[in-house]
């Protein structure tokens, strides 16, 4: 993981910078020292405290970072959290990537431990999706954990997850999984298979298959939900998505499931606003 996000910063930043920052070149002397407080203008749970302190070492190992707090913390509003002292021109290079990461990753660290706080009395966990942002996936998925969520796979070569298109395309739901089972033994390979059932048909279909280590049900109403969970003879864990909102994830919590995922944690949010000002 620590090469990826080595590679993230440099792609990032080569975005940004390109061959240099021209206005910072322009007018400011290179040997200037100076520094920066970077603060918290909304209540959040913070992250990207930790990705920000490699971001200002890639770009420039001299440069001294201070933060006052840590990933997963509460931040209230108006609140420093650190400060950044050294070239002015390198603060002024990371400023902008920064900020972008600790806004977007605060965001869904902020709202993955609402949903997480909401079911915690009965012992469910909160995942996250592939529904992230292209290249940023990483920081996302990392921003979830801050937020006391687990990772769901991380991309499409950590674990199968047969879904309605894949069942469709292999004919039924039976020939999906065993088509499944074949390629796993066949190549070897021990990853965890999840699987995708639209109603409780499917779902007694596949439950004795010992290769499927998790059902997930989606779109299915709580109560539908609970008539599954009776006919659950081989005590497969059970993950809930589609439609799962602040309004009713306790209702499906109360169900006896294992997991939620909800793609909402980071394809739709809304960035924290967070601050870094010279001094």
């Amino acid at each position: 993981m620590q090469e990826d996000i080595k590679l993230f910063i440099t792609n990032a930043l080569l975005e940004d910078i390109g061959m240099g920052d021209i206005t910072s070149l322009a007018t400011i002397n290179k040997e200037q020292k100076g520094e920066a407080i970077c603060y918290v203008k909304e209540d959040c749970i913070i992250a990207g405290i930790e990705l920000a302190k490699l971001i200002c070492t890639q770009v420039d190992p001299l440069l001294t970072v201070l933060f006052e707090v840590e990933d997963g913390e509460f931040v209230s509003k108006n609140t420093p959290i650190g400060n950044i002292s050294g070239s002015i021109q390198s603060i002024l290079k990371l400023e902008r990537l920064l900020l972008n990461c600790m806004q977007r990753m605060s965001a869904i660290a902020t709202k993955t431990n609402y949903f997480v706080n909401l079911i915690a009395p009965y012992n469910v966990k909160v995942l996250d999706t592939r529904k992230t942002t292209p290249n940023f996936r990483i920081c996302e998925k990392w921003a979830v954990k801050i937020g006391g969520g687990v990772n769901h796979r991380f991309g499409l070569y950590d674990q199968v997850l047969i879904k309605d298109n894949h069942i469709k395309a292999a004919g039924d739901i039976k020939n999906a999984v065993e088509s499944c089972t074949e390629y796993l033994l066949e190549n070897q390979l021990k990853i965890p298979v999840v699987v995708e059932v639209k109603d409780l048909e499917e779902f007694n279909k596949i439950k004795n298959y010992e290769i499927v280590d998790r059902i997930l049900v989606d779109n299915f109403k709580p109560i539908d939900i609970i008539e599954l969970i009776k006919h659950n003879s081989t005590h497969k864990t059970i993950e809930a998505s589609g439609g799962i909102n602040a309004s009713n994830i306790v209702e499906y919590a109360k169900t006896g499931i294992d997991y939620v995922s909800l793609g909402d944690l980071t394809h739709h949010v809304n960035s924290i606003d967070i601050s870094l000002k010279i001094i």
